[in-house]
């Protein structure tokens, strides 16, 4: 197993330290391990016979005498001492006349003493280097503030190209100029011509914009500058804006090379919006705007950048000579969704039955993130099933599990609250099995998922849908309001289960009557406030609508009588259902779980 370097390296610092911190104790100062002793005490040792043997050290600035004492009882460990000596001229005698060995020595000790502080000094001065080049190479290093934190891919690092990237083929598309811009300049100069400054890339979350960013660099061939827009603002005043001009002036070394910024909208949002100013992220917008005016195209530097919220970015970033083309890059149809597919399934096995087209008509709406999440799902429960290869049973699974959240089945229900929710299920699926144009039914299951889920009715679409029609609409509330009718018409009043049935009808009939202007009593009106992609016109407050408080009360009496309207056609339906109701919901407590062909087969028993 290959061994971390700067592990490594930080624990041979150690042992470094701890060895030069030894060679001072042990023979730089060697002294620290004698006894100090008065020299009028050595004289009273010297007297009573307690000396063993002693040596006398001149050196420049006096005289020392060293030596053993003698041990005392059974012990034959000799004491150590030393002892500044006075001016005592009958020493020699007193040795001589105790029997005491001694000896002089002539000693130089500036070698000794110079060591005694150059080396810690040197210790020192190296440990304080070490910690500030390991503080430096943090995020929140002092010393490099306010220098670029952009991660720079080599050409042979990205790795990423246009063949790992799927389901977004017209992006593509609009990228291949790019493309060929950086491998052959010299074929759009010569006739003048100038590549775009900058190139916003704009879509949902998870729809593959930063990968798409680095594959434009993997078929370049070029260096890729990656960082995020929340990591230019700090704490610190002009932080932003030097490290703006400290990525520019990299890139312009290593051109040709791609810029990337990843979140725009952490320093693009429009100046002065909003009741209070943010002074460091606009004066870094403002060095972003001065760094995109002064490079020259030419030099093969290009800006990419992404955001899934363009429409409150500065329109000063969004005019021409800046971010002059802005690619969307939208979740894919189904082809596209099969291809992620395939693209996140090449590293998994993958068994016969897998049906990778069917798991992508089953997901409309789905980014790329989310079918990768489904291939990993897939892949985890095929490993806890002791299983070899990735099912179609998995697939299916994991797409439930991302739809409807991870089954609860240690979560146990009162039989009363079964019931209910058998019969809450089962009217949705009823409802959506009675009118047309409704999403077909997948499962119905009474087994609790995610956080508040106490059951569930899965409705997958057999197509991508782009338009919606009046009736279609009232049928997805009709379908919405099955549940909580079914608990009526069963118990004889409803419960909370319903209250998120309440608030995605509720939602549809707003839409309906003051975005798509599909209400008689109004008319063929908008009242929403437009939120435009790429808004040129932001002002600083919000307000509630272009209406009257009249035009108010008229929209609230619409959205009521839509949804009375379907409530009571439900009602009617349900009523006439009831026993293929009562019957579906005995089948669903029974077995906790039943298909869509299932439900319809008892219903048209009925």
């Amino acid at each position: 197993m290959p061994v971390n370097k700067k592990i490594s390296f930080s624990v041979l610092c150690a042992f470094l330290t701890i060895g030069a911190v030894l060679f001072v104790h042990n023979f730089i100062t060697p002294m620290q391990m004698l006894e100090e002793l008065p020299y009028s005490e050595f004289k009273t040792l010297l007297a009573a016979g307690n000396v063993a043997e002693v040596t006398v050290t001149r050196t420049l600035t006096n005289q020392r005498v060293t030596g053993k004492l003698k041990s005392e009882g059974v012990s034959k460990d000799q004491k150590l001492f030393t002892a500044i000596r006075v001016e005592d001229p009958d020493l020699v005698k007193e040795l001589n006349a105790h029997n005491v060995t001694f000896s002089g020595v002539i000693e130089s000790t500036f070698l000794r003493d110079l060591l005694s502080w150059v080396v810690p000094a040197l210790v020192f001065v190296g440990i304080w280097f070490f910690v500030m080049k390991r503080f430096g190479q943090g995020q929140s290093g002092f010393m490099t503030v306010g220098q670029s934190k952009a991660k720079i891919y080599a050409e042979k690092d990205t790795k990423v190209t246009f063949a790992d990237v799927a389901g977004v083929d017209e992006a593509k598309e609009e990228l291949r100029e790019v493309i060929d811009f950086l491998k052959t300049p010299e074929k759009f100069t010569r006739l003048g011509g100038k590549i775009p400054k900058g190139i916003l890339l704009v879509g949902p979350p998870g729809t593959g914009k930063t990968l798409l960013a680095r594959a434009v660099a993997g078929e370049a061939g070029v260096t890729f500058f990656s960082i995020s827009g929340s990591e230019f603002v700090e704490m610190f005043v002009g932080v932003g804006a030097a490290r703006v001009r400290d990525l520019f002036e990299q890139a312009k070394v290593k051109a040709p090379c791609i810029i990337f910024i990843d979140e725009l909208d952490a320093i693009g949002k429009a100046r002065g919006m909003g009741p209070m100013a943010h002074e460091e992220r606009e004066q870094t917008l403002n060095q972003l705007l001065v760094e995109m005016d002064g490079f020259d195209p030419r030099i093969g530097v290009i800006l990419m950048a992404a955001t899934n919220r363009p429409e409150i970015l500065d329109p000063a970033l969004l005019r021409a000579g800046r971010f002059d083309r802005q690619v969307l890059v939208d979740r894919a149809d189904k082809i596209g969704r099969l291809a992620i597919l395939h693209v996140h399934a090449k590293r998994v096995a993958l068994g016969p039955d897998a049906g990778l087209e069917v798991i992508a008509g089953m997901t409309p709406g789905f980014s790329g993130a989310d079918l990768a999440n489904i291939i990993n799902e897939a892949t985890l429960l095929t490993v806890r099933r002791n299983k070899e290869q990735v099912g179609h049973s998995e697939l299916q699974e994991a797409v439930e599990r991302v739809v409807a959240g991870l089954e609860k089945k240690n979560r146990v229900l009162n039989k009363t609250e079964r019931e209910r929710v058998a019969h809450h299920e089962v009217g949705h699926a009823l409802v959506a099995l009675s009118f047309p144009g409704a999403d077909p039914i997948q499962k119905i299951s009474i087994i609790p998922r995610g956080i508040a889920a106490l059951g569930y009715t899965l409705q997958l679409p057999t197509e991508d849908r782009f338009l919606m029609a009046k009736t279609e609409l009232e049928n997805k509330i009709a379908v919405l309001l099955g549940g909580r009718n079914a608990e009526e018409l069963i118990f004889g009043e409803a419960s909370t289960g319903a209250q998120n049935d309440l608030v995605r009808a509720t939602d549809i009939a707003k839409s309906m009557v003051k975005s798509y202007g599909m209400s008689e009593k109004l008319g063929a009106v908008t009242l929403d406030r437009e939120r435009q992609p790429l808004i040129m016109q932001i002002q600083a407050t919000q307000e509630k609508g272009d209406y009257s408080e009249e035009t108010a009360r008229e929209i609230d009496c619409e959205v009521r009588r839509i949804i009375d309207e379907q409530y009571d056609r439900v009602r009617w339906l349900l009523a006439e259902k009831k026993r293929a109701l009562v019957e579906g919901a005995k089948v669903l407590l029974e077995r906790e779980v039943i298909s869509g062909s299932e439900l319809k087969a008892i219903m048209d028993n009925h």
